[in-house]
Parts: C-alpha cells; sequence; structure tokens
C-alpha cells in the first residue's frame, strides 16, 4: 500500500477541499435562507466525500504509522476534526436560532483553519505556525 501513498494522499487533498468547499456553500446557503440548501445531492454527496476523506485518511494513517493518541499533532487533528462535526451540524441543522447558527457556523470554521493548519505544519502550536 506504501506504493500508493503518493494517490492516497492526493486524492484525501481533493477530498478536504471539496468537503470544505461544499460546507461552504451549503452554510452561504443557510445564511441566505435559500431552499436550495434542502436538495437531495446537497446534503448526500458532503456524506460520500467525507467517507472518501475518511477512508483516505485511515490509509495513510496505516501508511506512515502515526496514530492518534501516541502522536499529539494527530491527536490534535482528530479533535479539531470532531469540533468541527458538531459544530458544522449545528450550524447547518440543528441550531433553533439564527444566532446559534451563525456562532456555530464562526466556531467551524475555525475549527476546520486549526485542522488544516495542524495537518500542514504536524503541530498542534498555532503560535508555532508563525515561526515556520
Amino acid at each position: 500500500m506504501a506504493a500508493y501513498y503518493f494517490t492516497i494522499k492526493s486524492v484525501h487533498l481533493w477530498a478536504v477541499t471539496l468537503s470544505l468547499a461544499l460546507f461552504a456553500l451549503r452554510a452561504a446557503l443557510m445564511l441566505a435562507d435559500a431552499r436550495l440548501r434542502h436538495w437531495l445531492p446537497l446534503r448526500v454527496v458532503p456524506h460520500v466525500i467525507d467517507t472518501v476523506l475518511l477512508t483516505s485518511a485511515l490509509m495513510l494513517t496505516t501508511i506512515v504509522h502515526q496514530y492518534p493518541f501516541v502522536h499529539g499533532w494527530l491527536t490534535a487533528k482528530v479533535s479539531g476534526l470532531v469540533a468541527y462535526v458538531v459544530l458544522g451540524s449545528i450550524a447547518l441543522k440543528r441550531g433553533r436560532t439564527p444566532r446559534v447558527r451563525h456562532l456555530a457556523l464562526a466556531g467551524a470554521l475555525a475549527c476546520a483553519a486549526y485542522v488544516v493548519g495542524t495537518a500542514l505544519h504536524h503541530d498542534p502550536n498555532p503560535l508555532r505556525w508563525l515561526a515556520a
């Protein structure tokens, strides 16, 4: 499987890009209170992309032998991802008021930025990213 590392990493990066882009689109539709946000493909496709994203992440973890709860940066990345998913769900579906949805959206976007930064720098401390 190591021979496919760059292919799997490429799939993973494309899935990250598509997942974040679809989240941003769905968030914009939510903010605009557009009916299009209820369109079935916009509710199903993100799950397909996120499945590809998770599968490629697990494959990469196996190839490079770095695991959450063993390597600090990966633990931070997974923790940030869980927060992103919870806040994103509140922002797009479960938030009862516009204020709650907007705050959850801001938090989800901050978590997404943290996860991407942690992945790029392999360091959970954003202050050290600036020195790199």
